[in-house]
């Protein structure tokens, strides 16, 4: 998102009224957006490297130009008073580079590593079930492959129905408080699945599962959002996301020395991995509450009296990410959404193209994924062979995963970085569809290894809809429905390789391309749909006088990014 400055019209306002004698529209000379203290270059002008930051003299002025300079602006953005950073607004505060580099690390160092603790500890508990599937987890409880699907299914289903209501809660306790009882709730589940017994607990672990987990997700990213900038939160996405990827990592050699405990105590290894990792998700979960304050100045606590930031870390930390998208105070973090407005985000027809994305763009890619470790065990492969040849294609994943956030940003185009991924699937895809029975194993495991290690481009689209999405409730609910959505595409690729096609899924495959070349399409719909927006709304904002441009502001109804002057990232 970006907020086009309107023209100064105050200034040339009081020079009018100054030569006339007179005060117009009853300004005064000390409003002159001359007296605002002295500004940061724009960081704009900057050009953008792969390996390192723009370089800025360290002790030269951080602060960027925002609506809060002009004075008319600055009342129309002014954060309300009950806004729990408030007290900290200074639209006159100053910073350097040094400061701003300095509290960033810091942040990075008490927040971001914290969630990527949490987002790895809901990876472990999401995915063992893949690594249990090398352990003859279906054949000891009786189940097929379809059943298999079927537990997948119920899964996303779940995932997908808590996600709004999830947030919704955690809107109203705020996501200090609701982020980590969901760790909890959801440990108790995943450690309980040592005592599956059938077709039935199974599925009913699923769903609980399923249940206990949505939310998660968009929960963490909307906290993140309150101390990052629009321009840092996607490659700190893209961190977050490197959480899934070690998770996986990590997990599989986890799996390979817990599954050998098969027969200990009677019991399979399966059920250890579980146990286990369920347990580690609960230390995980409980520490939590101490590690997330509900906000930039409300870090103070029984068990941290001093804080973890000065009172002048609170003010850069406040007024830089205000300054960087204004809308972030127009909602309390303990403030809940009303009806009204939940239906009114739903209606913003301007997001659908994002979220029709997120049906679809993962599905080409999915089946293979999650069928790696079982189609390993079918083409001979052993327990511990299947599981530690999976780890090749996580390691290629996080790598790819981080390239193309990091081009995301350089090239600043958010359709030509995340359709990269279809294009990527394609080829590797057919040549999938081409092996038969006489198809090398190794040949095999090459390619699904390529389809299984794509560039994962969702945290691009989660930032992405994120940035188009105004204010603090539109986030909390856009980024709730594009989830729903992405659950949604997950539930279809549950579905698309069935037992009856096994062990080469030629039938599923042949979806999965015609999927993927749709997609393509699609991705050049949306970058047409956004740019055609904001083509528009530049020729009527830059056709209007500074006059009409401050009318507009002050008199519209509209709201969020339907105001003349948002524009649409793309």
């Amino acid at each position: 998102m970006s907020t086009v400055l309107a023209k100064t019209y105050y200034a040339k306002a009081i020079s009018d009224s100054s030569d006339s004698g007179s005060t117009k529209s009853g300004l005064s000379p000390s409003d002159s957006v001359l007296e605002v203290p002295t500004l940061g270059a724009p960081v704009a002008k900057d050009k953008p490297s792969f390996w390192r930051r723009p370089k800025h003299e360290l002790d030269s002025i951080a602060t960027q130009p925002s609506v809060f300079d002009d004075p008319a602006t600055l009342e129309q953005y002014r954060p309300p008073p009950e806004w729990e950073n408030a007290h900290r607004f200074n639209p006159s505060a100053r910073w350097t580079w040094r400061e701003e580099y300095r509290i960033v690390r810091k942040i990075d160092l008490l927040i971001m590593i914290w969630a990527f603790i949490m987002f790895f500890s809901l990876d472990l508990d999401r995915s063992n079930i893949s690594q249990a599937n090398t352990d003859n987890f279906l054949n000891d409880l009786g189940l097929t492959t379809n059943d298999f699907n079927l537990g997948n299914t119920l899964f996303k289903l779940s995932f997908l129905i808590a996600e709004l209501p999830s947030q919704l809660i955690s809107k109203r306790v705020g996501p200090d408080i609701w982020i980590p009882s969901q760790m909890v709730l959801w440990s108790f589940v995943s450690l309980g699945q040592f005592w599956l017994t059938g077709r039935a607990s199974f599925l009913a672990t699923r769903c609980l599962l399923g249940f206990m987990q949505g939310g998660f997700i968009p929960d963490v990213i909307l906290y993140l959002s309150y101390f990052y900038t629009k321009s840092e939160l996607p490659l700190r996405l893209a961190w977050f996301w490197v959480s899934n990827y070690l998770a996986e990592i990590v997990g599989a050699f986890i799996a390979t020395g817990l599954l050998k405990l098969r027969g200990v105590g009677g019991k399979a290894g399966w059920r250890y991995l579980f146990l286990i990792e369920g347990g580690l998700t609960l230390v995980i979960g409980i520490a939590s509450f101490f590690m997330m304050p509900p906000s930039p100045t409300q870090t103070k606590a029984w068990f941290r009296p001093k804080g973890w930031f000065t009172e002048r870390e609170e003010t850069i930390i406040v007024n830089r990410v205000l300054r960087d998208d204004p809308s972030k105070s127009n909602m309390h973090n303990r403030q809940g959404l009303s009806v009204k407005m939940i239906w009114n985000i739903l209606k913003d027809w301007r997001m659908w193209p994002i979220y029709a994305l997120g049906i679809v763009f993962m599905v080409p890619v999915t089946p293979p994924q999650t069928y790696l470790t079982l189609s390993l065990r079918n083409l001979g492969y052993t327990t511990t062979q299947a599981n530690l040849l999976s780890i090749p294609s996580k390691f290629l994943g996080m790598v790819l995963l981080l390239i193309f956030c990091y081009l995301s940003e350089i090239i600043d185009s958010r359709v030509v970085s995340t359709a990269l991924l279809q294009i990527w699937a394609l080829p590797l895809l057919i040549a999938l569809y081409t092996f038969d029975q006489n198809t090398s194993p190794w040949v095999y495991f090459a390619v699904v290894t390529l389809i299984t290690g794509f560039p994962y481009v969702h945290p691009v689209q989660v930032a992405w809809a994120s940035t188009n999405s105004a204010g603090v409730g539109t986030r909390t609910v856009s980024a709730s429905i594009y989830n729903m959505f992405v659950q949604a595409g997950g539930i279809i690729s549950a579905n698309i390789y069935r037992d009856d096609d096994k062990p080469l899924y030629k039938r599923g495959n042949r979806v999965l391309i015609a999927i993927c070349v749709m997609n393509m399409f699609l991705y050049l719909f949306v970058y047409c749909f956004y740019k055609g927006i904001n083509k528009r709304r530049d020729k009527i904002w830059n056709s209007w006088s500074a006059k009409e441009q401050q009318e507009y502001l002050e008199k519209t109804e509209d709201q969020g990014n339907a105001r003349m002057n948002f524009r649409f990232a793309y």
